[in-house]
Parts: C-alpha cells; sequence; structure tokens
C-alpha cells in the first residue's frame, strides 16, 4: 500500500510553531520588516503534496488566487504547478500566508521556507509590516493547510475561508494604517523617505529621521497649528474671517433657540441651512428649510451634533470638495444626489436596498468608494418634505430624493475653474491651514463662483483623501505625493546621515570613535552601543543599547543630526536594522568561530548571509539607481571593510556604493588592486592603511599622511593589532562622511585608544586642539 493510502491512518501528523519572532528592519532575508517562524513538519516531511489526495483539488478551490503566484515556474500559475507536482507544508505555508494577507487587504509578497540541519524542521520567513496581522495570518494559513490535508478522511473537509479572511480584514482596519495615511506612507516610500509608525494603533507616523524627520497624522501634518485646526471647527468664526477676505460665503448667524432660528430664516430670506457650528463630517446638517415644523425640528437634531447651532442662506447648486496642499489645488470632487424611483410596490426602504445600496460600488470598507445610504435624521427630513415616511410605498413612476449631497465621489480636479481654485488657496491660507478640504457650492465648477452666486460654506482641517485617491468615477489623484512635497520640498529625503558597525569584534570602540568624530564636525549625534545610549557626550541610558530599540530611539530624536549604531550578529540575526539605508556600513572583522553554535548558526554561509545586511544597506551610488529614480539625488554611500579578511573582500561586491578598505599591511594584494583600479579621472578607489607607522589616506595613486600612531594617545602604552584597525575602521568612516583630515587627525590624537577620552570632563583639552581649525 503506498505512502498516500496510509496518510488518513495517523492523526498525529501536524505542523508545530516552535519559535516565531518578528524582524523589525532589514534583515537576512529581505529589506524589510519580516516575520521568521521556526516550524516543525515532523512526519509531513515524507509527504509532499502530491502524494496527499484532493490536497491540490481544495487548496485551489478554496484559495483559487493563488493562480496570481508564479513561484518557481516564473509564470501564472506556477505555484499551483508546484504543489500539483509536490511541494513541502513549509512551501505551501508561506504561499497561503501571504495569500490570505493580500485578500484581507494587507500588502506584502515576499516569502522564503528554507530547511535547517535538523529533520522536518524549516525556517519560514514572510513579509510582515504589523507584526500581529502577519501572525494571525500565519496561524490560519496553517489551519488551511491542515484542513486541506484533511488527515481525518471526512467525506466534506472544509475550511471557512471567508471567516478567516473577515478576522483578518478586522485586525487590518484596527492595526494597520487608514487610507488617507497609506497614500501618504506610500508616497515618501517611493521618494525614498522612510516612514516609521509611532504608535501601535492609530496614524500618527515619522517621515524622515532626527532633525530632518516631519510628522503626519491622517491628513494634518506638523505645519497643521492648532490654532488653524480651531477655527476650522468654529463655522461661524470660519465664515466672519472668510467674509473679511472677499471669499464668498453664505449669510448666516448663531441662533439659540428653534423660534430664534425661524426669526433668523425669515430675515436671511428662505430657504435656509441649519447645522452645528462645531460639527464635522456633515452630522447634523439640514439644507433647503423653509417650513416652520422643518427649521425647528432641525435645530433640535443639529444641537445634538454641536454646542451652537448656525442658520445659513441656501445656496443653490451642488455641493463640491477642493483639496488644498500646501496654498494649491490638487483635487477636486463633486457631491451626488441620491434618488429611487417607486414600482407601486415597494417601500422607501426596500427601495433603497435594491436601488442604491445594491450597486457594488457601495459599502463600509476603504474598497468601496462610494458609502451605503441609510435612512437618517436629515434623510428622513429630506422624504418628510416630500410627503414620505421610510414605510410609504411610491407610486410607480415618482421619484423620491433621499440624499442630496451625497458621496463626493466624482472627480472634477480638471474641470476647476482657476479663479475658484484661487479663491479655495485663499480660504485655507485666511484659516491657517497647510493641507484643506474646502467645501462649496455652486452649480457649474467650470465658471468663476460669482458668476453663479456659489459659495464656501465649510473649511475643513484633516480632510479625508479617500475620495481622491479612490473615486467613484474619474481617476484617482496623487494626493499622497502632494503632500510630501509639501514636506519635503526639491530633493529632500528627510535623511541623515547614518553609520552602523558590525563585525566580531572591535565595534563598541569603533562606534565611540566614529561618533566623537562626527561631534567634533559640528553635529548632534546620537551614539546607540554596548556601553548605552548618548547623545552628543551625554550618556542617557547606561543599559545595553546596540539593539533595535535603542537605535529606533536615536532616529525618533528630533534634535539628533548624525547616528551611529553598533549593530552585533545577534542585533542583525533577531532584530533587523533600525534603518533602511546608512551612508556607512562598517564591518571590523569576521572570527566565524565567535557566531558558530549560536542562533542555529553552523556554516560559513549563514555568517556571510547575516552579516552582509550591513553591506546591503548602503546608500547606493547615482550608478547603482535605476533610471527611473536617477531624478532623486542621494549621498554617496560607502561600506568600510576589513581587507585582511577574505570574507569581507568578497562582500564588498555587494556593495552598490563606494568601498573603502583599511588594512594594517599596506602591500596587501587586494589593496594594491583595488586602489589602483580607481586611479585617473575618478579620483581613485579608497583605503586607509598603515605605513612605516603612520596612518595613511590612499586614494588611487595619491597618499596623505595622516597621523603617527605614536601621537595617538593610549593609556597603556601598547597599541594591539585589533586596536590599530579599529583606529584605521573609525578613519575610514569619518572620511567617508567628508570630514575633514585635519579634523580627523585631531580628533584620533585626543581620543586615540582609551575610551577615557570620550568622557565629557576630557572635552575640554578636545576643543583647545581643535581652536583655529577652519570646519
Amino acid at each position: 500500500m503506498s505512502d498516500s493510502l496510509n496518510l488518513g491512518c495517523n492523526s498525529t501528523k501536524d505542523i508545530k510553531f516552535l519559535e516565531i519572532k518578528h524582524l523589525n528592519g532589514p534583515n537576512m532575508w529581505t529589506y524589510y520588516p519580516a516575520l521568521e517562524a521556526t516550524v516543525d513538519i515532523g512526519e509531513l516531511e515524507d509527504f509532499p503534496s502530491d502524494k496527499i489526495p484532493g490536497f491540490y483539488e481544495r487548496l485551489s478551490e478554496w484559495l483559487p488566487t493563488l493562480i496570481e503566484h508564479r513561484c518557481s515556474y516564473e509564470e501564472r500559475g506556477g505555484f499551483l504547478r508546484r504543489v500539483k507536482d509536490g511541494t513541502w507544508p513549509c512551501h505551501i505555508l508561506e504561499h497561503v500566508t501571504l495569500e490570505l494577507q493580500n485578500l484581507a487587504g494587507m500588502r506584502g509578497g515576499f516569502g522564503r521556507a528554507r530547511e535547517t540541519s535538523v529533520r522536518g524542521v524549516y525556517k519560514v520567513a514572510l513579509s510582515a509590516w504589523q507584526a500581529e496581522i502577519t501572525t494571525a495570518a500565519l496561524h490560519s494559513a496553517r489551519e488551511l493547510v491542515l484542513a486541506a490535508m484533511n488527515f481525518q478522511q471526512s467525506d466534506n473537509p472544509s475550511y471557512d475561508v471567508k471567516g478567516a479572511i473577515q478576522r483578518l480584514r478586522d485586525l487590518v482596519d484596527s492595526l494597520w494604517l487608514g487610507p488617507s495615511t497609506a497614500c501618504i506612507v506610500d508616497a515618501a516610500m517611493a521618494r525614498n523617505i522612510p516612514a516609521t509608525r509611532l504608535i501601535a494603533k492609530g496614524n500618527l507616523v515619522q517621515l524622515g529621521h532626527g532633525a530632518r524627520c516631519r510628522h503626519i497624522w491622517t491628513a494634518e501634518t506638523d505645519r497643521t497649528s492648532a490654532i488653524a485646526e480651531g477655527i476650522s471647527r468654529d463655522k461661524d468664526l470660519t465664515k466672519s474671517l472668510l467674509q473679511s477676505c472677499g471669499v464668498p460665503v453664505p449669510e448666516g448667524r448663531i441662533v439659540e433657540s428653534a423660534e430664534a432660528a425661524w426669526e433668523a430664516a425669515n430675515d436671511i430670506g428662505m430657504p435656509v441651512v441649519i447645522k452645528p457650528c462645531d460639527g464635522n463630517h456633515g452630522r447634523g446638517v439640514f439644507i433647503e428649510l423653509s417650513q416652520p415644523e422643518e427649521i425647528e425640528s432641525a435645530y433640535r437634531m443639529a444641537l445634538r451634533e454641536g454646542t451652537e447651532v448656525l442658520v445659513e442662506r441656501y445656496i443653490s447648486g451642488t455641493e463640491h470638495r477642493l483639496l488644498i496642499v500646501g496654498g494649491r489645488l490638487i483635487a477636486a470632487t463633486r457631491g451626488d444626489s441620491v434618488s429611487v424611483v417607486g414600482d407601486g410596490i415597494s417601500t422607501i426602504d426596500e427601495l433603497i436596498e435594491s436601488q442604491i445600496n445594491s450597486d457594488p460600488r457601495r459599502g463600509s470598507t476603504e474598497d468601496h468608494p462610494l458609502n451605503l445610504i441609510r435612512l437618517d435624521s436629515a434623510a428622513q427630513m429630506e422624504i418628510a418634505h416630500q410627503g414620505y415616511h421610510r414605510d410609504s410605498v411610491v407610486p410607480a413612476g415618482i421619484k423620491v430624493l433621499i440624499q442630496r449631497n451625497g458621496n463626493h465621489a466624482f472627480d472634477v480636479t480638471d474641470q476647476v475653474h482657476p479663479s475658484t481654485a484661487s479663491i479655495a488657496s485663499l480660504a485655507a491660507r485666511v484659516i491657517g491651514l497647510d493641507i484643506a478640504g474646502i467645501d462649496l457650492v455652486t452649480s457649474d465648477i467650470s465658471r468663476p463662483l460669482n458668476e453663479q452666486g456659489g459659495a464656501i460654506v465649510e473649511v475643513n482641517a484633516g480632510p479625508s483623501l479617500l475620495m481622491h485617491i479612490k473615486p467613484a468615477v474619474g481617476k484617482p489623484r496623487p494626493v499622497g505625493k502632494a503632500i510630501v512635497d509639501h514636506l519635503f520640498p526639491g530633493q529632500e529625503n528627510g535623511r541623515i546621515p547614518i553609520v552602523g558597525i558590525s563585525g566580531s569584534y572591535g565595534k563598541t570602540s569603533v562606534a565611540y570613535l566614529i561618533a566623537r568624530l562626527l561631534v567634533l564636525s559640528g553635529k548632534q549625534t546620537g551614539l546607540a552601543c554596548s556601553d548605552g545610549l548618548y547623545l552628543d557626550y551625554r550618556q542617557i541610558d547606561k543599559n545595553n543599547s546596540a539593539n533595535w530599540a535603542a537605535a529606533n530611539r536615536t532616529l525618533l530624536n528630533p534634535t539628533v543630526e548624525a547616528a551611529v549604531f553598533e549593530n552585533g550578529f545577534d542585533v542583525l540575526l533577531n532584530e533587523g536594522l533600525a534603518y533602511d539605508s546608512c551612508q556607512v556600513g562598517v564591518i571590523t572583522n569576521i572570527d566565524p568561530e565567535h557566531h558558530f553554535g549560536r542562533h542555529g548558526i553552523e556554516t560559513h554561509k549563514q555568517i556571510y548571509t547575516v552579516l552582509r545586511s550591513q553591506v546591503d544597506m548602503v546608500t547606493p551610488t547615482a550608478a547603482a539607481i535605476d533610471d527611473v529614480e536617477k531624478d532623486i539625488k542621494l549621498p554617496v554611500g560607502a561600506a568600510v571593510l576589513n581587507a585582511n579578511d577574505e570574507m569581507l573582500v568578497e562582500m564588498s561586491e555587494l556593495c552598490h556604493g563606494e568601498v573603502i578598505y583599511f588594512s594594517i599591511e599596506p602591500e596587501l594584494p587586494v589593496i594594491k588592486q583595488h586602489c589602483a583600479s580607481g586611479t585617473g579621472p575618478t579620483q581613485g578607489k579608497r583605503a586607509v592603511i598603515v605605513r612605516n607607522g603612520r596612518v595613511v589616506l590612499v586614494s588611487g595613486s595619491n597618499e596623505l599622511i595622516l597621523i603617527n600612531l605614536r601621537e595617538i594617545a593610549s593609556e597603556s602604552g601598547t597599541k594591539s593589532t585589533q586596536a590599530i584597525e579599529n583606529i584605521l575602521a573609525a578613519v575610514g568612516a569619518a572620511w567617508a562622511l567628508g570630514i575633514e583630515p585635519n579634523l580627523i587627525r585631531v580628533g584620533i590624537e585626543t581620543f586615540g585608544f582609551s575610551q577615557e577620552k570620550y568622557k565629557p570632563e576630557n572635552q575640554n583639552l578636545l576643543e583647545l586642539q581643535t581652536q583655529g581649525i577652519k570646519l
């Protein structure tokens, strides 16, 4: 009897998670955050998918969208073909997890499944922009895969795929960024601007690092003042300010009773609009009212939505929403009235469901550009105005208006008259908003407002962007890009100089020296290393700070102008890097024996794969950037590598930036070849060497003596090979950062080989020594 026939006889076959960890940033698997699961499939190692009866059919039926996974064959349907031919559970688990995430609205396409040295135990790595969501998707994928294997051999194996996706979608809605914030973050990433979410739930995001960062919260930025937002919430004050600057607004006044509302309506002239002074999202707004009972009823309902009630002249026309960013019109949408037509049988409630809410564009998620229509108080007043109520049966052919200005989901950006765009921009400036949603009413948006008696009725802070991202009719507008360009004009990318140091030994000393040289050059510098967390010369945390959390904390500090991070092997392997790019990446040395036997590390290749992350993150040179991105100017990055280490010489080929070698052996063939290959107009490839007891900067055929080793301070008087290499690595990094050689010389002469020199009380000597140096 074949193995496949015996599969259902043993219910102990299982997929077990031995460990799940979240890698917060670039790691050995990918440049992005990832989830790494150690998975034990036990006996299933002997049962690839082609040996499990019905598995392929069930999997492809439950998740038909897996047809889009190209996988091994690099063609549509490639993964399912692999399943049919035979593949192992962890490979399937990887793809199912990714697809469940996609179907739940969470992006992420990276996945890997790799064997370990233990039979049946695998590492599965997956894109994980939010750890809790991906973890939940991984567990759901396990349940689905096991159900499709049908170990119990039931007659009707099933799995609630829709329920699993809905649970994940609920998590995405709860934990991930909203659509307005997400479109800004996506635009920032497209411009190589780093983005960091600052709270687990919510839309507060930092764009950029340190002193060059900006903050957004949905469609508000750190340029959106609280005063401007407060003014925009006060509709009466907003109107007064706009009117004083010549912006057309409807006449109106605040009232304190239903009777006063009726009196105001008579004074202003009917029909009128009644709305709360400090409401939002259109709640409690009632339009085109002219009867005393309507006005009194509208007053009471508007008062529930705000603290005061405003009566305004009704402006005939259609409501439009104009998005202003940085004084410019970026997008515009038109509202639309919603009606039903009677059939002589159905009630208004039933007509709404059959004629309006049945539209597939309507729904409650961000995938639906139109909202579901409900008979709220405003809609009930509207149909009452026409002589109906929700249970009324409307005669055949009779049209009943349900909502005058529904979703602003019809793009009209290209139709807006220039004078109207200018008035909307002026309105935003008068209120003081850098990003504003301007609501105006006019009959024809392509004609000037004053020709039609149009007017601005509201100015909104933090406007929704979804209507512009996913209009029901018309093309999406790049509103996220407009906001990013507003915050980061020109070629600004929000990045500060970052130096990452890894290796087996000497990392802390090198990090200290580089940080002090950066401080000496005039930059407020954050340092996260094994000895603690520093801001310039001040230690702000004495705990070991060579970790992701401390590095991330440094990058969130808006006073930090440069950052230096010690990234140990364990950090690279278990946490990931805190940054997606660094100007300088240093690897001091590699001692394989120092890493073997820890965290499953058993081979040189594994060590290489872990440490290469530091080199992979070096900022690319212009030549290494795709043609479509060449208009984005980036500082040239450099990998500073120990030329005496063969593994690092091999790793240099991975660097997309410059490579600067350092070595105490000036005649090392790799050094000579490296520098010789850069002679001529390229000004030479660079290296830092020791020749005749002196530290020398080599650039092609040119050499500059920096300092004699005997001039560098050393408490013990001895200078070991490793200590000298640490100095060379720091010099190479400072050189790559553009620090002047004279300043580097003074810095290393003063700081030397002793970390005691880094203490604040020893800085007076340093200041005296640096006087007169032109920085």
